[in-house]
Order: C-alpha cells, then sequence, then structure tokens
C-alpha cells in the first residue's frame, strides 16, 4: 500500500527524431510529448528522504499505473495546452526566444552596454531581426552577490527604454522583483513579468500581475541574489526544485492568478553550484508535468566556464548552444539568450535535422 505522503514526478527519457518516434508511435511504443517523441518514461517516488526511480516503456507504464489517479494526472499534465500564451509567447511558431537587454552597469556578461538610451533601442531592434520574440528588459543585475537597487532607481533606468520599444511595437517582458516597477513598466506596455524571486520579493506584486491579467514567469532562487550561493542546500536539486515550483503555482493559482498565465523558469545558476545546474539541465523534461511552459536561462552561465575553462562571459557561446539544444530535445521551447542570431540559427537547424 502507497502512503498518501508519497510524492510522484515523472520524466520522459530518450527522445527520438520525428520519423523513428513516429513509427513507435504507431506501434504504441513511444508517446509524443511537447512536439518530442520519447521512447521511455521514468516514474520518480518520493517519501520523506527517501526516493525510488524506476524507468518503463510506454505499453507497461501505461499497464502498471493505468489505476493510478495521481500517477494520470501528472501524465495528462505532460500535454498541457496554453492557447494565451500559445498566441503571445509563440506567435505560431514552434521555439521562442526572448533576447536578453540589461539595463543596468553591473550584469555580470553585458553590463554597461545598453544605458545609453540609442543603444539599448539599437541592441534590441538587432535582436528582433535576428528572431527574438520578445525583448527582455532587466534594469538590476541579480547575478551572484549583486546589491538591491530601489525600485526608483529601476524605473528610471528601464522605463524609457520600454517605452521607446513599446511605440516601435517591439513585444515585452519585463525583468523585475519590484511591483511599483511591474505597474509603470506593463501602464507602458510590457505584456509579460519575468521575477526571478517568484511573486515573493515584493507583497504587492502578485496582486499587480492579478489587477492587469499580465502572464509572469516563476523562478526557482532560494533567498536573494546576495545569499543564494549560501542557500544551495539539497536533498534532490531536481524534486526539491520541482516541489518549489509545484507550491508556488498552487499557491498562487489559489490566490486568483490563472494558471494559463504562470510560466515557470528552473532558475539555472540561481542558488545552484556546477553539479546542480548540470542535474537539472539534464532533467528539464521532469518539469512538464507541472502543466505550464518552462522557460530556460543557460546563456553565457558560468557552469559553462567550469566545463570549458572559458571564464569570460562573451566566450561561452558554443556552451549555451549545446545546453540549449540538449533542452530543446527535452521539449523545452522558451529560451532566454545574449545571442539571439546565434541561438535561432542552431534551433532552426537543429529542428530540421532531428524532426521531419
Amino acid at each position: 500500500m502507497i502512503s498518501s505522503n508519497t510524492k510522484y514526478y515523472l520524466r520522459p527519457l530518450l527522445p527520438l527524431n520525428y520519423e523513428d518516434g513516429h513509427l513507435l508511435f504507431k506501434k504504441k511504443k513511444a508517446f509524443l510529448i511537447q512536439d518530442i517523441f520519447f521512447n521511455k518514461i521514468e516514474v520518480i517516488t518520493r517519501r520523506g528522504l527517501k526516493i525510488k526511480k524506476k524507468i518503463y516503456n510506454f505499453p507497461e507504464f501505461f499497464k502498471v499505473f493505468d489505476q493510478n489517479q495521481k500517477i494520470c494526472e501528472l501524465f495528462n499534465n505532460l500535454n498541457y495546452k496554453n492557447k494565451i500564451l500559445k498566441r503571445l509567447v509563440f506567435k505560431n511558431k514552434k521555439i521562442s526566444i526572448f533576447g536578453i537587454l540589461n539595463v543596468t552597469p553591473d550584469s555580470f556578461s553585458d553590463g554597461g552596454i545598453n544605458l545609453n538610451l540609442p543603444a539599448a533601442v539599437l541592441n534590441a531592434q538587432k535582436m528582433v531581426n535576428d528572431g527574438a520574440s520578445f525583448i527582455d528588459v532587466g534594469g538590476e543585475s541579480t547575478r551572484p552577490g549583486a546589491k538591491p537597487v530601489s525600485a526608483h532607481e529601476e524605473i528610471s533606468r528601464v522605463i524609457p527604454v520600454v517605452q521607446r520599444l513599446n511605440f516601435k511595437k517591439i513585444d515585452l517582458s519585463l525583468d523585475t522583483r519590484n511591483s511599483s516597477t511591474m505597474e509603470f513598466g506593463i501602464a507602458s506596455g510590457v505584456k509579460i513579468i519575468n521575477d526571478v524571486s517568484g511573486l515573493t520579493n515584493d507583497s504587492r506584486s502578485l496582486d499587480v500581475v492579478k489587477k492587469y491579467s499580465t502572464p509572469v514567469v516563476i523562478m526557482h532562487m532560494p533567498g536573494t541574489p546576495q545569499t543564494m550561493m549560501k542557500k544551495n542546500k539539497y536533498n534532490d536539486v531536481i524534486l526539491d526544485v520541482y516541489d518549489f515550483l509545484k507550491e508556488r503555482i498552487k499557491f498562487l493559482t489559489q490566490s486568483g492568478l490563472k494558471k494559463e498565465n504562470i510560466i515557470i523558469d528552473p532558475g539555472i545558476g540561481f542558488g545552484k553550484d556546477y553539479i546542480q545546474n548540470i542535474k537539472l539541465i539534464k532533467n528539464l523534461s521532469v518539469f512538464h508535468s507541472l502543466g505550464v511552459p518552462l522557460m530556460l536561462g543557460v546563456s553565457r552561465k558560468r557552469f559553462i566556464e567550469s566545463i570549458s575553462s572559458n571564464s569570460k562571459p562573451q566566450q561561452r557561446l558554443g556552451g549555451t548552444v549545446a545546453a540549449t539544444l540538449l533542452a530543446m530535445t527535452q521539449g523545452i521551447k522558451i529560451h532566454r539568450v545574449h545571442d539571439v542570431q546565434q541561438i535561432n540559427q542552431a534551433l532552426i537547424v537543429f529542428e530540421r535535422l532531428f524532426n521531419k
């Protein structure tokens, strides 16, 4: 008998190219999940600190768990439908790229290059021309150890840029933890809020996104940018991040936020060391059973340096491409990046080679 305290997780495994996947699908030996054919599925159970994992082929999986309501609910979540975000984020594309525009003097990769308004507008337009669906504007560095910026200072940095880009009819997301910045941004044309604190930093943030029915990216970050690298203690980083995001989704929806307006982000580099980041990237498909889209931000992150010894963020393009393509084979469709043209090209070519 399985205890009611047992938690379940599903991880689709062994992605297949379209031709092989379609052939096995007709034989009921593969399943299409987020536009990727998978050959097997891993069932993970957790009770307290005890974790068990077992891999099944799909015929066996359906036979064993056909009467398990919790497993069936998770499985149904794998192929969630979200008409709101499909129209807004993807615009009839399979993949959506968010181009990073940091209007800060101290961001880890591009701090200072967009402080001049004309330069920020020029760089944003180039990213759109290169294939970005959205420009993600940020006015506060959230790199490890970064000091907080006042809402007044943040607003003075981002709103002139937001207003100019909105005038040019560029779709915008706003990377902020502050409710007042969110409200000014939404009033100026921002369509999505990207909050690294998962709407925990400011008690008014939830009310703001509810008021305007604005989609929001909920990220996992233990603590704050100043403390997060001291709080990266996990029993199992994959399942702990999953549980956090699950609880946030539950809390936010019970508080009146529509589930269709939620995107999640596991927070690569935010309160995770090299090994923890690698584990998350290799297991991203587990998050599909939360029933909401996932945004991934691996662009120029430090884990790439740990593998390849490229110390400068601008030299980590190859690693960014590799991690992004691995995520794509797991059904991850929203990517937040610096190098839009190169990532867009890699995704288009890979999609053509991997699928039909």
